[in-house]
């Protein structure tokens, strides 16, 4: 997927304060800071897990090197933050225009902003595993292709399996809602829906804060009830 990243990064409990899940962003960091001063979040002790898709499309994408530096906030990568750090790394993936899918904004940047993008980018892992309370939460951007949460830990976890959880949307295509074993949940982004789904234990949550007329899904992972912040007019800069 990635060069040189971990496939898993395990975040132990936060007995200080509560998680969050928020889906998508796509470069709206400063709607995103409005959706968490809404929902009363304290940086001191509560921590946001993004399920990918931090970059393109959004006029703050290249303050995606500021967020990834705070230390409350932690990502999965989605497959634009994959056509980004690719294109930066003058390898784009193939037949695959980043461009036509809100990545113009990369041209902007200068070589070096675009090595340091690359780094972070290429840093983030394909999954998020939380502890809580209650269980283990894990957070992957698109898919998960197979009934047990162990499988990602496997050798046998192939490339394509990577991809699946990158792009597919096959769970939810097909409303496939039998559980996956060895987790509590598994929460995911990518598909844009009005509003938060659940299949089993799969949780769907980009319900298009970056889009206009959209909001933010903050997905409490100790309860895992969501809440969707009401719109709030913060003008893009």
């Amino acid at each position: 997927m990635t060069p040189g990243n971990l496939r898993v990064h395990r975040y132990l409990s936060n007995a200080r304060g509560r998680d969050f899940a928020v889906g998508d962003i796509h470069g709206h960091f400063s709607r995103l800071d409005a959706a968490l001063a809404a929902a009363g979040f304290a940086p001191d002790r509560d921590r946001l897990f993004s399920v990918g898709d931090l970059v393109d499309r959004g006029p703050e994408s290249r303050d995606v090197l500021a967020w990834l530096d705070r230390p409350w906030f932690h990502a999965i990568c989605g497959n634009h933050d994959l056509m980004t750090l690719r294109r930066a790394m003058n390898d784009p993936l193939p037949d695959v225009d980043h461009r036509v899918h809100g990545g113009a904004w990369l041209d902007a940047c200068d070589s070096g902003t675009q090595a340091r993008i690359a780094a972070c980018l290429s840093a983030l892992p394909l999954a998020i595993e939380v502890e809580t309370p209650h269980g283990v939460v894990g957070l992957v951007h698109a898919d998960f292709p197979y009934d047990d949460w162990q499988a990602i830990h496997g050798a046998a976890f192939s490339p394509e399996d990577e991809d699946a959880c990158l792009w597919s949307i096959d769970r939810y295509r097909m409303q496939y809602a039998q559980p996956v074993r060895n987790v509590r949940a598994v929460v995911h982004g990518h598909m844009t829906l009005r509003k938060p789904a659940q299949l089993g234990n799969v949780y769907y949550i980009d319900t298009g804060g970056w889009q206009d007329g959209g909001r933010f899904t903050l997905l409490d992972l100790h309860t895992l009830r969501p809440s969707r912040i009401p719109m709030v007019n913060t003008p893009d800069p």
